[in-house]
């Protein structure tokens, strides 16, 4: 079945366009349609960001099998972390609103007050902001999109990581 897939260099491509995509319609919806994202998005966001560009140093790398292993490895685990956020937030989502966290501070007031560690913590508690569905393609909302984007980002990084 592996030969009928792309060049590793290429299957690497296609992972970084994908992730490239994927942030730059995070940010139509933010700057176009104006809605904002909730601490929650903006951690997806970083996560797309980390497996595009561990995307990116592979097709340029382009490393023999043990390196595309690693690649494929450190991809899937930022993938992996990105789908750990997704289904917090669509947990939030799906969670009623009367039994909701209370809405918090900004992503931004958080990490200027409380450092990197303890503004992570409280950010993947959630709060009742990221409980809105602001929008929907095909009945899913934004997260549960994200979480099957990284379910598909994690599965190709390992396939390209470890076909022989």
């Amino acid at each position: 079945m592996t030969r009928f897939l792309p060049p590793r260099r290429i299957g690497n491509l296609a992972g970084f366009l994908a992730c490239a995509g994927l942030l730059g319609f995070g940010y139509y919806l933010q700057y176009a349609q104006g809605i904002q994202p909730c601490p929650l998005c903006i951690m997806q966001r970083v996560a797309f960001l980390a497996a595009g560009l561990g995307f990116l140093a592979a097709a340029i790398h382009n490393p023999a099998p043990l390196g595309a292993r690693i690649y494929g490895t450190l991809i899937a685990v930022f993938s992996l972390s990105g789908m750990s956020v997704s289904i917090r937030h669509v947990w939030l989502q799906h969670t009623p609103a009367d039994q909701r966290p209370a809405c918090g501070p900004g992503l931004e007031y958080l990490f200027d007050n409380f450092g990197p560690f303890d503004a992570l913590r409280k950010v993947l508690r959630g709060s009742g902001e990221c409980g809105v569905v602001d929008w929907t393609l095909l009945g899913f909302s934004i997260p549960e999109l994200a979480l099957a984007a990284f379910i598909g980002l994690a599965a190709w990084a390992v396939l390209f990581g470890y076909r022989r």
